[in-house]
């Protein structure tokens, strides 16, 4: 396994060198050499732009690569206004949309005062300037930088009014869209209540796993005989053993929200590369599960870890929670993995939250069995049960597996996992497991003469059941809830059920030059397309024919957020600057001039709360 670092460290290395290409080149002069503090100066903002590539102005509609230029609050200098070179808007082929940009050079006049406190002598004039570039094929992402400027802060310089707008520029503030403002909605509640019920669930579930279910009564052991503490002290014990695993887990969490955001975690659970290496360590998972080989954290880790749990007292039982979270690592990362990626296009602190659930789940089973340790005989001895969920595991990790792939091939828009061949992969990874149960598929943990056992028939013909379910969805049936997880059929939501409706997509100004038109309102709805709640709610709720019909009362539009284009990175843009918020579904009715009337955030199963919004 160590071969999967590497490729980890080839990727991000790959990612950082592409980051720090610069195609543009900035300069900052003042017209004037010196000036009086408290008085007006003109800064040049010259931008050398590499052949081949444009920068884009700071009103370009693509408001993710628009130009952006700002004085900091400890700048020498407050900015008043800025000039930008005229420049009509064209189809960009990069971005996939009408822009605004520059090739070759472009000059940028920034009207300042110099602050009143500046103290004579030489001062840097400092810009923060950000900016993207593009060429026929990529885009640059977004990049902050500070440019500098030299003069002269001198309280008897002369002073010379700044001039009149210069032909060929315009004053962007003029220019630049006025947004609408609008509530950012009630919180879906009902959504988060369903993840953490969820994550918790999972919790319980990895209890299961053979990293986890034998350790169960040698750690109990160790709370239960702590000598003159007696029972109480062996429960207090657990307590703190139980807060070590939350502890860990919810830092994971806390950590994830912490590097990435609300925004920023939600573009990179769609990052073509971060679900390709997801789906390449879940296969890993997968062969690991199956005999493969064996996934260990490294062992002077968790040798330095056990030794400091040996020291008794609280300190010890917490140390060994975290040893314990540690050396279950390969059992519950699949877990975890799905459970991190499900959480990040929600609430900033939904990782953190999801990953404190699914740990509390993992660890309650410990605590209730301190409480009752009575329990403890009745538990099924660690045996070949444990080897057979293994092998199980395996095969819904390798379907787990395939649905991160399907993520890159939404993003990259490479087509190469449609519906249908999504499906066929699902069928055969669920019919596998199925067959191993029930002894037609050998693998270890299953003798090649042990008789089917009833509960072994039941879990075979349940997972098998499951297939055939799959392979209805591979004729057009639809598969409620699963259909959150499969990739969009290329029909309009609900052609299945005679109530279609067909969006546009990515094109908002389109929407409202029809919606003038045909004097209607536009159904705004921000999606992704890896967007589980996206999928469900256009799967199971856009297709029944009283939402159907409501719904192509209005002029239909979808902005996709989560792309690794520039134009979902406008889109996120537009919603987090004008709807104040990024998580998505989210759905939002305007008139024909783009202005706000209500707005529905989230997933709801209630059609008639979806109605009611619908109706008004």
């Amino acid at each position: 396994m160590r071969l999967l670092p590497s490729i980890l460290s080839g990727l991000l290395l790959a990612g950082l060198a592409l980051a720090q290409q610069t195609a543009v080149q900035f300069t900052l002069t003042p017209e004037q050499s010196s000036a009086a503090p408290g008085k007006p100066i003109r800064l040049r903002l010259e931008a050398t732009i590499e052949p081949g590539w444009h920068l884009y102005s700071v009103t370009s509609p693509v408001t993710a690569t628009a130009t952006r230029i700002v004085a900091l609050d400890d700048a020498a200098v407050t900015i008043t206004r800025v000039l930008q070179p005229k420049v009509e808007a064209k189809f960009d082929p990069a971005a996939g949309a009408s822009t605004e940009s520059y090739e070759g050079k472009a000059v940028f006049l920034v009207d300042a005062l110099l602050k009143a406190d500046v103290k004579p002598g030489p001062v840097d004039v400092t810009l923060q300037i950000r900016s993207s570039a593009c060429n026929d094929k990529i885009c640059l992402p977004p990049r902050r930088k500070l440019i500098t400027g030299a003069l002269t802060a001198d309280p008897a310089a002369p002073q010379s009014p700044l001039s009149a707008i210069p032909d060929g520029y315009v004053d962007v503030a003029a220019q630049a869209p006025k947004p609408t403002a609008t509530p950012a909605g009630k919180p879906n509640e009902e959504g988060l209540i369903a993840f953490l019920l969820g994550a918790f669930g999972w919790g319980l579930a990895a209890i299961f796993t053979p990293c986890v279910f034998p350790m169960i009564p040698f750690t109990l052991s160790y709370f239960l005989n702590r000598g003159p503490g007696g029972r109480g002290e062996g429960l207090r014990q657990a307590l703190v053993f139980c807060l070590g695993i939350v502890v860990l887990f919810t830092a994971i969490g806390l950590a994830a929200s912490a590097l990435l955001g609300a925004g920023g975690a939600q573009s990179l659970s769609a990052n073509p590369w971060v679900n390709g290496v997801i789906g390449l360590v879940f296969f890993a998972f997968g062969l690991s599960m199956l005999g493969a080989f064996e996934i260990t954290l490294p062992s002077g880790l968790l040798t330095k870890m056990n030794a400091a749990s040996e020291g008794g007292g609280y300190l010890g039982s917490l140390l060994m929670g975290l040893t314990f979270s540690l050396t279950s690592f390969a059992c519950v990362g699949p877990f975890m993995g799905a459970l991190l990626a499900a959480s990040v296009t929600g609430d900033k602190l939904q990782p953190a939250m999801g990953m404190a659930s699914f740990a509390t789940g993992l660890a309650s089973p410990f605590f209730f069995l301190a409480l009752f340790p009575a329990w403890l005989k009745k538990l099924p001895k660690s045996g070949g049960w444990l080897v057979r969920v293994k092998v199980v595991m395996a095969f819904f990790v390798f379907a787990m597996m395939v649905k991160y792939l399907s993520n890159v091939d939404a993003v990259l828009h490479t087509n190469l996992l449609s519906r249908e061949s999504f499906l066929s992969l699902w069928v055969v990874l669920t019919a596998l497991p199925g067959f191993y149960v029930l002894g037609w598929l050998r693998f270890e943990g299953i003798s090649k003469d042990e008789p089917v056992s009833i509960p072994r028939l039941l879990l075979g013909a349940g997972i098998l059941s499951l297939s055939f379910f799959l392979l209805s969805g591979l004729f057009g049936a639809p598969l409620g809830e699963i259909d959150a997880y499969v990739p969009a059929s290329t029909r309009a939501a609900g052609a299945a059920s005679g109530g279609a409706v067909a969006f546009a997509k990515n094109d908002l100004p389109g929407a409202l030059a029809r919606a003038k038109a045909e004097n209607k309102q536009v159904f705004l709805n921000f999606t992704g397309y890896t967007c589980t709640n996206c999928k469900l709610m256009k799967a199971n709720m856009f297709p029944r024919p009283e939402i159907a019909s409501e719904m192509n009362k209005f002029v239909l539009v979808e902005l996709y957020t989560d792309g690794a284009d520039p134009v979902s990175e406008a889109n996120l843009k537009l919603q987090e600057e004008v709807h104040k918020t990024v998580a998505i579904p989210y759905y939002v009715i305007l008139d024909s001039d783009g202005r706000t009337i209500r707005s529905f955030p989230g997933l709801t199963r209630d059609p008639n709360e979806f109605l009611k919004f619908l109706q008004g």
